[in-house]
């Protein structure tokens, strides 16, 4: 397994209820097109398990 993940935002957070869009701030994804890097830990797997269907996933 990778220790770092490289997540981008492909769908908005506008319409969405109040924990996706916590969920999505609290992986620092605030843009639409934005990637962030981040440690691949069970706590961060979780929360990218929330909102796996706005986002894309690279190792």
């Amino acid at each position: 397994m990778a220790e770092t993940l490289k997540v981008t935002l492909v769908k908005s957070g506008i319409g969405r209820n109040k924990k996706i869009r916590e969920t999505l701030i609290g992986l620092g994804l605030t843009k639409l097109h934005k990637t962030v890097i981040l440690k691949n830990t069970p706590a961060i797997r979780g929360m990218i398990d929330k909102v796996a269907f706005m986002v894309k996933v690279e190792a």
